[in-house]
């Protein structure tokens, strides 16, 4: 959720909220209905990254028919996703950090504890996203 809402503002900063629908979803079912992390609220609310509560969801295989790209954080999400959407047909399927010239995983702060280093990997990945979008 972190990397939805901040791309979110990207969006907004960029004057292009009515050209994109951003959502995110689990690839596993451990935070189903559960808000954001309290230490991922604190970090949006430090950076001035709106958000609003929300229920986290599963991933789905109509998402995959709704969304023209879908953004995986890490290798075990980009295995899931490939797996719930027969392998990825339409290459939709991309790891955010590859946008910022990256080859790793942006660590799942929920284990690190590491808000901050999730936060400015996003950034990275977020901005070399919309970098590629407006190319």
């Amino acid at each position: 959720p972190m990397a939805e809402f901040i791309f979110k503002k990207i969006v907004k900063d960029e004057g292009l909220e009515n050209d994109f629908v951003i959502d995110s979803a689990a690839t596993s079912t451990e935070e189903i209905g559960n808000d954001i992390h309290p230490g991922a609220r604190k970090k949006l609310r430090e950076m001035g990254i709106p958000f609003e509560p929300r229920h986290a969801r599963r991933i789905t295989p109509e998402d995959y028919k709704n969304y023209d790209l879908l953004i995986g954080m890490d290798v075990e999400n980009m295995y899931y996703m490939q797996r719930e959407w027969d392998k990825d047909p339409e290459d939709k399927v991309k790891l955010l950090l590859t946008y910022a010239g990256r080859d790793h995983d942006i660590a799942d702060p929920w284990y690190t504890g590491n808000f901050d280093e999730t936060y400015d990997d996003l950034i990275a990945g977020l901005s070399g996203l919309m970098k590629k979008l407006k190319a």
